[in-house]
């Protein structure tokens, strides 16, 4: 298992038994697992995202900590915040990230995601000019989650 998998397990261990909410110093979890600083904001920043139903709030200084929240919302309100954080274009990487993570939190069926991973993917975009594809997908997406919760 890579350090990523390994830290990012280890916080969402510790929302759970937290009821959602941790507070942690970055270089104690670094030292913690024998790594730089910075491992722990590239895990943060990649797994403990908005797009992934997380707030993150830090504050820096001797004193500084980062605190994860992990969202609850009812699935009307996730996925309105997801149309709204997808914006204009959107690359396939975080669509995906965005279809996870409501099917992750139970938001979506997994039919219903794997149609969505199937109407935004590279290879059914492909008759499309790539210069306008993650605009397509933006849009896509969009229009596909608006009418999951209509």
């Amino acid at each position: 298992m890579r350090i990523s998998d390994t830290i990012a397990s280890f916080l969402n261990s510790l929302l759970n038994d937290k009821g959602g909410i941790v507070e942690i110093q970055r270089s104690e979890l670094a030292d913690r697992f024998a790594c730089v600083p910075s491992q722990i904001n590239y895990v943060i920043e990649t797994r403990f995202s908005p797009e992934h139903g997380f707030l993150v709030e830090s504050r820096r200084g001797g004193g500084g900590y980062i605190r994860i929240t992990r969202v609850s919302l009812d699935p009307q309100t996730a996925v309105m915040h997801t149309v709204n954080a997808v914006g204009d274009e959107i690359d396939a990487r975080s669509a995906y990230m965005f279809i996870e993570n409501l099917l992750d939190m139970g938001k979506i069926e997994e039919d219903q995601a794997r149609i969505l991973f199937a109407v935004i993917s590279d290879r059914a975009l492909s008759p499309v000019s790539s210069d306008i594809r993650n605009a397509l997908r933006a849009s896509i997406l969009k229009t596909a989650f608006l009418a999951l919760i209509s």
